[in-house]
């Protein structure tokens, strides 16, 4: 090697260390892995005013939602899709009682969203979402945009119990 060449490598800037993806970065075709079970990520809504993320998850037949916020700390809830309907989001009542279960609304709010592959809601545009806990920690969600209600039913994921296993 040259006297010139490694001259010149002193004084060049190192390759930056390529960062790791994190979950709220995740897309279609990535692959994770939440509480012991490796997901496909199918689709994704981007709530970007909330810092929020609803990953569609896939494994095998078996769909499942990933909802991830970050606040102080970076937030995960693990849903599945049930079986519901409302009429009026007007009307959406501050206590539900499903399957012996009282869920008490947590949070409302609403905001554009931007959405990528497979999900329930087809197109960008204002979501209305209502939180609700119950007595046990078991959570449920409703979604409402163009018209359309869905209703989930999950509960909190710890960190520790998620991961990205391949991300492009």
């Amino acid at each position: 090697m040259s006297i010139f060449k490694r001259i010149g490598n002193l004084f060049s800037k190192p390759e930056p260390p390529i960062q790791e993806k994190s979950m709220l970065k995740l897309a279609a075709g990535d692959i994770c892995e939440v509480s012991l079970v490796t997901y496909e990520v199918v689709g994704r809504v981007h709530n970007r005013g909330r810092n929020a993320v609803v990953l569609t998850l896939q494994d095998g037949q078996h769909i499942a939602y990933l909802h991830i916020e970050e606040r102080e700390r970076i937030q995960y809830a693990l849903y599945t899709p049930i079986d519901g309907r409302l009429d009026n989001p007007a009307e959406v009542p501050s206590i539900l009682d499903l399957d012996d279960k009282s869920y008490h609304l947590e949070e409302e709010y609403e905001g554009n969203v931007l959405v990528k592959g497979r999900v329930p809601f087809l197109q960008d545009g204002e979501q209305h979402v209502w939180q609700y806990q119950s007595d046990d920690n078991f959570l449920l969600r409703i979604e409402w945009q163009n018209g359309r209600f869905m209703m989930y039913e999950g509960e909190d994921v710890i960190p520790a119990d998620v991961k990205v296993i391949r991300a492009t």
